[in-house]
This record gives structure tokens, C-alpha cells and sequence, in this order.
């Protein structure tokens, strides 16, 4: 990388498989934008839409480009017009790229390249373990895994991952330009005070256990291990109830086994509101996080901030995030099962304020300081500047206006 600039820096952020329903990355892709706004810089974010569209937001600019919906993902779409793509990133003419696709984007590497721009790949999955979960074999994904890691890390000057799990798979193949930057969590948004005793009754009696999942019904988040735990847990005798929020390709099919098997499992779809959601995640007895291939889980991370425990997959990055404050079980249902009843017999004041001072440790202040770091970004004084990066001399901002020009839009 560069050396560190004095002034401020155009951080141009392009990520796919986005949508109005995404979870953990459509929140970092924020909380880090917020992040970089207020450390003095000027982060453009390039995500694919349904149409076009060009605003700005807290988290700065947000340029929205037509990109068709992936068959099979439940709405993700991805930019796949390489030459409006590129267009649009010479248009910008960034001082730092920034990257949250390791496929199909990867060519922007090899642009930032040849036009001598700094630019990071953000790791936010395991390779061999989304390879994993789509069923292919233990040695066939990891051979395949560390021929797409040995490009990305040829290509990019650094590779970013959030979590030494994460890191884990660059190391094997002798990567030396990864860096580690972890995500974090809105301490005030997700707090125990958000715990909504209506909420709870609405879902489940004194007697229940209510049980929380908040993911995208995907292959690769295994959520009907979930399901295998409540199954489990009711042949056991125990009294709980499963309220799942979110949606995604696997939704109808999992519905349909707990109308078969008489599950005692709500589907909410996605909740959109982060209110009710943060009150859901408080007002819950036990969060689970099944998915194999997260490299953070910010889900479960909200979960936590709002005193609640998490049994998270052992075979994913969860269990150096949650510590003590949870449990982690291998992924089957048997597992999750025995790690909720491990919780359950935790006096419950005691295992709420662990998950609290557990998710402390992770503030999206050290968050975006870290991001910073890998981009050689300083963190400076924003004198005068609005949101949207324009400037004037009174410390006044003025009217925005709309820069791209049309061969590009």
C-alpha cells in the first residue's frame, strides 16, 4: 500500500449479493461507512439494485446499478456489467478500493492495479466452508478454495478478514499481505433494556424457552439445524418456542416440515424494522447461530449486546466472538440441543450480563479504526463537512448535486 495520505480519502466500496433483506453485510457496509464519515473521508459505496439510483446517506454515497437477481438466493442480485462498472470507477477515480466479493468482482483487483490504487478484499465467508455447505467434498473444497485465495491474494495489495478463523485459510497457503479487522456491534441500538416482557408472552408462556434465529434461510446458513433442535428439544420434554426472522430461498420448504411435524416454530419473514428486531433478540431466552461458514456472525454479536447467549456452530468463526458469553455445538441438531439446555441452567441474570460484557469487546469504533489501518487511512478532523463530503469555507453545506455523467448512469 501507498503511504498515508495527509488529506482526506474517496473510499470507493463495492460489494454484491446485497439486498433489501440482507443482514450482516448490509450492516457492516453501513456502520463502516458511518465510520469512515466521521473519521473525515469520503466513502462511495457501488452495490447492485433493481434500478438505478444515486444518494447519499449517513454512511456517505450510496450508488446503486442495475444488476439481475441470482437465481435460487431469494433476492440477491449482482453487477455483472463490467464496462458500466468500470466506467463508473474510473468516473470516481478513488484514492482506495475496497471490495466485499471475492468472485465475481475480483477483476476490480487487476484494475486497481494497473491504475496504481491501493485496494483491499474484505473476507466475509470461508471459502471452503461456502463450498462446503453446497455439498462439495472436504478435499475437493479446500484444493478449490486455495486456488481462488492464491489469486485474491496476488491480486489485491492486502486482503482484510474479521476473524483469525478467516485468516486461517490465506495462512495455509503463505498469504503475508492479510491483515485482520474485526466487525463490531451498535452498543446502544442492541442493549438488555430493549427486553419487551409483551413481546415475549406474545411468542411463548412463562413456562417456554423462547429461542431466537435471525438469518437468511440459505443453503449455507443451515437454518433447519435449528429446526433439528427443536425437534430435538420436544422429544426431550422441553417446553420452547422458535420465532425465526429472516428469509431466503429455504423459507417455504421449512415451513412446510414444521406444519408436518407440528413444530413449535414461528416464521416472521424479514423484519425490517431494527427496533423490533433488537427487541425480539432482548426479549429471547437463547439466540442460535447455525451457519458453518461465518467468519463473524454479527446477528449473533446483536444478540449478545442485548443480553442474550448464542449457541453458535463449532465449526464457524463464533466461537472466538462469543467466548464464555455462549455455547457452540457441531452441526447437528443433537448438538444444539444439549448447548441450549446447557444455557438454560445458567441462572439467567448471570448468563445475560456474561453476553453483554462479552459483545463490550466489540464497539464498531475499533471496528473502523482497523479498516482504516488497512487502508492507510488517518482519521481526521472534519471541519465544515457534511455528510455528503461537500465543503464550503463557512462550515455551511450546499446543495448536492448529481455527478455522474450519463454514459456512466
Amino acid at each position: 500500500m501507498s503511504a498515508t495520505s495527509p488529506g482526506p480519502l474517496r473510499i470507493v466500496r463495492l460489494a454484491n449479493f446485497v439486498a433489501p433483506a440482507s443482514g450482516g453485510l448490509r450492516t457492516a457496509l453501513r456502520e463502516l461507512g458511518k465510520g469512515f464519515v466521521a473519521a473525515g473521508h469520503e466513502p462511495v459505496l457501488i452495490v447492485p439494485g433493481e434500478r438505478y439510483s444515486d444518494r447519499y446517506e449517513e454512511q456517505g454515497r450510496v450508488i446503486t446499478l442495475p444488476g439481475p437477481l441470482l437465481p435460487g438466493t431469494g433476492g440477491y442480485r449482482v453487477l455483472v456489467d463490467k464496462k458500466r462498472v468500470q466506467s463508473l470507477l474510473e468516473h470516481l477515480a478513488p484514492d482506495r478500493l475496497e471490495v466485499s466479493d471475492r468472485t465475481t468482482l475480483r477483476w476490480t483487483g487487476r484494475w486497481a492495479r494497473r491504475a496504481r490504487i491501493p485496494a483491499v478484499m474484505v473476507s466475509h465467508e470461508t471459502a471452503d466452508g461456502v463450498l462446503r455447505t453446497w455439498g462439495m467434498s472436504e478435499n475437493m473444497s479446500r484444493r478449490t478454495a486455495d486456488a481462488l485465495n492464491i489469486r485474491t491474494a496476488h491480486t489485491y495489495a492486502r486482503v482484510v478478514c474479521t476473524t483469525e478463523f478467516a485468516e486461517r485459510e490465506f495462512i495455509r497457503i503463505g498469504a503475508r499481505n492479510v491483515v485482520r479487522a474485526p466487525l463490531g456491534v451498535d452498543l446502544a441500538g442492541r442493549h438488555p433494556s430493549l427486553r419487551d416482557l409483551d413481546l415475549r408472552a406474545r411468542y411463548a408462556r412463562e413456562d417456554e424457552a423462547l429461542l431466537v434465529m435471525c438469518s437468511r434461510l440459505s443453503v449455507e446458513k443451515r437454518p433447519g439445524t435449528a429446526i433439528d433442535a427443536v425437534e430435538a428439544l420436544v422429544r426431550r420434554g422441553r417446553r420452547v418456542i422458535l420465532v425465526v426472522a429472516g428469509d431466503g430461498p429455504l423459507r417455504e420448504r421449512l415451513e412446510q416440515r414444521v406444519r408436518e411435524r407440528r413444530l413449535p416454530v414461528t416464521f416472521l419473514g424479514h423484519v425490517s424494522d431494527r427496533d423490533s428486531l433488537g427487541a425480539l433478540q432482548a426479549s429471547a431466552d437463547v439466540a442460535l447461530a447455525p451457519g458453518p461458514a461465518e467468519t463473524f456472525g454479527l446477528a449473533a454479536l446483536e444478540a449478545m449486546a442485548c443480553g442474550t447467549p448464542v449457541v453458535a456452530s463449532a465449526s464457524s468463526a463464533l466461537p472466538e466472538v462469543i467466548g464464555s458469553a455462549g455455547a457452540t455445538a457441531a452441526d447437528r441438531g443433537e448438538a444444539f440441543a444439549d448447548a441450549v439446555e446447557m444455557l438454560l441452567e445458567r441462572p439467567a441474570a448471570g448468563r445475560r450480563e456474561t453476553a453483554r460484557a462479552r459483545a463490550e469487546c466489540f464497539g464498531w469504533g475499533t471496528a473502523v479504526e482497523a479498516f482504516l489501518a488497512a487502508h492507510d487511512a488517518p482519521v481526521l478532523s472534519r471541519r465544515g463537512e457534511s455528510l455528503d463530503g461537500s465543503r464550503d469555507e463557512s462550515g455551511t453545506t450546499g446543495p448536492v448535486r448529481r455527478v455522474v455523467p450519463e454514459g456512466v448512469a
